[in-house]
């Protein structure tokens, strides 16, 4: 056994180690010397494969002018009947049902963010889509306030 330092527990604990199980080999070692425990599964016993889940797809449905509410309206119902949470993403729109889920992608930064709608509107100017805080912000879209965007809704 190798000569070690005083003080050096660890390479004299490493070094003990080694000795115990190091041994010599007499001879070559042939496969059929070594006893492999069966460690495969049967067939029946592996799950079967889920399938792939494909990415959702998105139909164009046009594009327009968007802009957000914030904190001044979080707890107020909306119109779907939940409170409004300016940290979710969630977003206001006219016709579609509530619990759509629409990807609003702005045209300035080529962001996207995908919305669920639970609210009515806008219904000012010739805005298509007011979007949550969060959602806005994920896109970048809280600095100007309102910017132009392209909608896709979500076919199932």
């Amino acid at each position: 056994m190798a000569a070690v330092r005083p003080g050096n527990r660890r390479a004299g604990l490493f070094a003990a180690v080694a000795a115990l199980v190091t041994l010599p080999l007499t001879g070559p070692v042939l496969a059929e010397d070594i006893a492999i425990a069966d460690t495969a599964p049967a067939l029946a016993e592996i799950a079967p494969a889920r399938p792939i889940e494909s990415a959702p797809t998105f139909d164009p449905i046009g594009s327009g002018v968007a802009s957000y509410y914030g904190d001044e309206l979080a707890g107020n119902r909306t119109a779907s009947g939940e409170r409004f949470d300016p940290d979710a993403l969630t977003a206001a729109h006219r016709t579609l049902p509530f619990g759509s889920k629409v990807r609003v992608t702005y045209e300035k930064t080529g962001e996207s963010v995908i919305v669920t709608i639970n609210d009515r509107g806008p219904f000012h100017g010739n805005r298509v889509i007011d979007l949550s805080e969060a959602a806005a912000e994920q896109i970048g879209l809280v600095r100007a306030g309102h910017g132009r965007v392209v909608l896709a809704l979500r076919s199932e």
